[in-house]
């Protein structure tokens, strides 16, 4: 048996841990595949709406407003769940620490995979009039409620499974299911947009990727209900030391990692979708490149998000968490500068550059987000702290930047929205700075 296989055999605090096969180096991957298919099938479902808000869904569900208004409108539909995410970290994050890890993520995937499968089979204004903007918002609810339980559990379903000296790399296995998620997500609206004419696109071809949710919440159970509950936890439960209230004992015991956890993701979110959502209807509405031609670019800058997803989340069992996370801030607050010049320039090649440099930039600081956060948290709150950090990170991030990118453009032009990523780059530095390293504490 290998050293991983070995170290894993006890729990983080030096305590014996369940032997048998689960400590096993075969489970280690079992973990690792479990955490990466089900943030992947939940961030595919995620993305998919925000491909389908910055193409289609201002015509689908909006069509009587201007095209700024609508296209604020189905933004505004897509900052719902970011909203809603924060509600699912308390929700799934209570019952994550009282119940255990692994039945939470069945549950979340659940309702993330139906309410989104349910958005394909949704009539749009033309049929159902004012009924069918409400029901989207109702669905896209749902989805916040279920993302927002997905990636604590996730996250902590590897770090809580790995050896210390490895969190890193198992954590960067959930890690980089969202760049995957994503990249699914943009390859079935590009192969779409590549077989369809824009009337059938426009009329059903959208719904497509939504339906195949159905499929991939069959493969995600499957694979998630092989998996057995963390040593870490299981320690927990046995010295009967849960939580009653989870979310209080975080309000009143670590607030100060709660609130400067979510200031160091606001980058990370900001960055991402100013750099796919916002720039997707900005390219293909106010620069007139191609619906297809962005697509493909999207595509290409994912491979970056990956790259730098897996270098910096892995690197952080050495380098540390910290000293990776203020690099991809640093890095951020300069590409914000030098991303619209790229995109303006209508060059694909350019457009790519730009493009893959602002989500490598994201990468470095997500990557070590995944055993970042949930170091900074004791395990008896561990799903609801490190949940809830992540999450509320995403409503000042991810939630504003589109909106914000929206309207900056609109009144003072594509050089605001720079401005305004390098910022958000600058305060998350700055909530790092004011946290600790992490990667040496033992997980009690």
């Amino acid at each position: 048996m290998n050293n991983d296989a070995t170290a894993v055999q006890k729990t983080a605090a030096g305590a014996p841990a369940a032997a048998g096969a689960d400590a096993g180096g075969e489970s280690l991957r079992r973990v690792a595949v479990a955490s990466f298919i089900g943030t992947a099938i939940e961030f595919y479902d995620f993305y998919i709406y925000g491909t389908a808000a910055a193409l289609v869904l201002n015509q689908a569900f909006f069509p009587t407003l201007s095209p700024v208004n609508a296209t604020l409108a189905a933004f505004s539909t897509y900052a719902v769940a970011f909203a809603a995410r924060p509600i699912g970290s308390v929700i799934f994050g209570h019952f994550g620490d009282r119940v255990g890890r692994k039945s939470v993520l069945v549950a979340s995937l659940l309702l993330m995979g139906l309410s989104t499968a349910l958005v394909g089979l949704l009539p749009g204004y033309g049929t159902w009039g004012v009924w069918a903007p409400l029901l989207l918002i109702a669905l896209r609810f749902l989805q916040g409620i279920g993302l927002g339980g997905e990636w604590g559990g996730a996250a902590l379903l590897a770090v809580e499974h790995a050896p210390r000296r490895r969190r890193g790399l198992y954590a960067a296995f959930p890690q980089i299911g969202p760049s995957v998620g994503f990249l699914a997500a943009t390859g079935v609206f590009w192969l779409l947009s590549s077989v369809l004419d824009d009337a059938a696109f426009r009329s059903w071809g959208w719904r497509v990727p939504f339906l195949l949710s159905f499929l991939l919440v069959g493969v995600g159970l499957f694979v998630r209900l092989k998996i057995s509950e963390t040593p870490v936890f299981a320690k927990v439960m046995d010295a009967q030391e849960a939580s009653r209230v989870p979310v209080v004992d975080v309000l009143r015991r670590h607030p100060r990692e709660l609130l400067l956890g979510a200031g160091g993701m606001i980058v990370a979110y900001g960055l991402f979708y100013t750099a796919t959502t916002y720039c997707l209807a900005y390219a293909t509405g106010e620069l007139g490149v191609s619906r297809n031609t962005m697509l493909g670019l999207s595509l290409i800058a994912c491979l970056f998000l990956t790259a730098g997803t897996w270098l910096a989340a892995t690197r952080s069992d050495t380098a540390g968490r910290r000293k990776l996370v203020l690099a991809g801030c640093g890095l951020s607050a300069l590409w914000g500068l030098v991303l619209f010049p790229l995109l303006d320039t209508r060059q694909p090649a350019l457009i790519a550059l730009g493009l893959g440099g602002a989500l490598f930039c994201m990468g470095v600081v997500y990557g070590p987000m995944g055993a970042y956060l949930p170091e900074l948290f004791g395990t008896a709150v561990r799903y609801s702290g490190a949940s809830l950090a992540y999450n509320l990170g995403g409503v000042l991030g991810g939630a504003v930047a589109p909106l914000a990118a929206t309207r900056l453009q609109s009144e003072f032009g594509s050089t605001s929205v720079g401005w305004y990523v390098s910022a958000m780059a600058v305060v998350s530095l700055v909530c790092v700075l004011a946290l600790p390293e992490t990667r040496e504490r033992d997980l009690t």
